[in-house]
């Protein structure tokens, strides 16, 4: 790739939010429905990929939220670049990174419920604060350090994690295990420091401590970004591609060999999750890189780029906008007058139909809610 596609917005990159986004609009929702109406062992399998694990462990919908977080890592160093160009001074960079990083926290408090003003029971940590905090301390390291630091602190994050968690029980763990939701001293730190409600009483997954992996997770982002922005003879965008499947496998290696003494697991954010989810974020994107900005197959991206391009737009719009209520008011009859065991189906379709429209609507008018 030249330097002036470079310069370029990848539209691969909003390909693969979009993608990961459509889980989010309703996608999880299709693929359970289809398994209803075709309950083959196929479907099946796919529509238990659709949840969360209870604890250890990993299913698809698992990747979503650090998908999300590694691709906005990757998003950085082009960003970055371009306030460069532009003249943008470190200070105005600086404060530009901790704005955006604290105003994902605030949305995440509204998101949560802060306009209620029931502060007794808000929940304070969200999955924006998550990555507004994540993204926002990678990006100051991103900026202020080299990248074999970066490498340094990255690998400091994890082990020193897994050694708090390992070493460290909570004091009021009463026998439990360490990495468990009683005995983990992520969720005692929740319990003493957090205000308000936690997500699952005792523990919140989007707590205070566990947001040091996911800083982890940004940055292996924004390694993954830079290396894409590389300009060096001989390095091709295939080259590229080659690379980042081979980080991959390196990183799956040591998240599953990781997993033996220290287990993945989202709701802790654990250093082995980092790993293998890193190693699915970065063949995924490897993938969409290579279709989309290598061989050039583009019309096919437009549905997932609408999604992708306002993610955060149909993030927040899906808790307060009630896209159920137009989708039942436009296809309602459509619906009603199908064959029961098809009627979850075509209200998931139904409803993804809207939310893409309002979406499309805002992508014509090229109306998009950057933070």
């Amino acid at each position: 790739m030249d330097t002036q596609k470079q310069s370029r917005r990848l539209l691969s990159l909003d390909a693969l939010r979009g993608f990961d986004m459509f889980f989010i609009m309703g996608g999880a929702s299709l693929f359970v429905a289809l398994a209803t109406l075709c309950p083959t062992p196929f479907f099946q399998a796919i529509a238990e990929q659709m949840h969360h694990v209870e604890w250890n462990g990993l299913t698809h919908h698992d990747t979503i939220f650090p998908l999300f977080l590694f691709i906005a890592g990757i998003s950085f160093p082009f960003s970055l670049a371009k306030q460069r160009e532009r003249g943008k001074t470190e200070g105005e960079i600086y404060r530009k990174i901790v704005r955006r990083g604290l105003t994902l926290v605030l949305l995440g408090f509204v998101y949560n419920g802060l306009l209620h003003f029931d502060f007794e029971h808000q929940r304070y940590a969200s999955v924006l604060g998550r990555i507004g905090l994540a993204w926002m301390f990678g990006a100051l390291l991103f900026v202020r350090t080299r990248v074999l630091t970066r490498v340094w602190i990255t690998a400091a994050i994890l082990v020193g994690y897994w050694l708090l968690l390992a070493f460290v029980p909570a004091p009021d763990a009463q026998g439990a295990g360490v990495f468990t939701m009683e005995g983990s001293f992520v969720g005692y730190v929740d319990r003493l420091l957090l205000p308000g409600r936690l997500h699952k009483t005792i523990h919140d997954p989007e707590g205070i401590l566990s947001t040091l992996p996911a800083i982890a997770t940004a940055l292996l982002g924004m390694f993954t970004g830079e290396f894409v922005k590389w300009q060096r003879k001989g390095l091709t965008d295939r080259k590229k591609v080659g690379w980042m499947v081979l980080a991959g496998a390196v990183l799956l290696g040591v998240g599953l060999l990781w997993s033996l003494c220290f287990p993945i697991n989202k709701n802790l954010w654990t250093s082995s999750f980092v790993c293998v989810v890193g190693a699915y974020s970065v063949w995924m994107f490897a993938l969409f890189f290579y279709v989309v900005d290598v061989l050039n197959f583009r019309k096919w991206t437009l549905f997932f780029a609408v999604i992708g391009m306002n993610s955060i737009t149909i993030y927040l719009a899906q808790e307060f906008v009630n896209f159920a209520f137009t989708a039942d008011a436009l296809f309602g009859g459509i619906v009603g007058g199908m064959p029961e065991a098809a009627r979850p189906l075509a209200e998931t379709v139904a409803y993804i139909a809207v939310c893409w429209g309002f979406l499309y609507f805002l992508y014509r008018q090229r109306i998009f809610l950057k933070v």
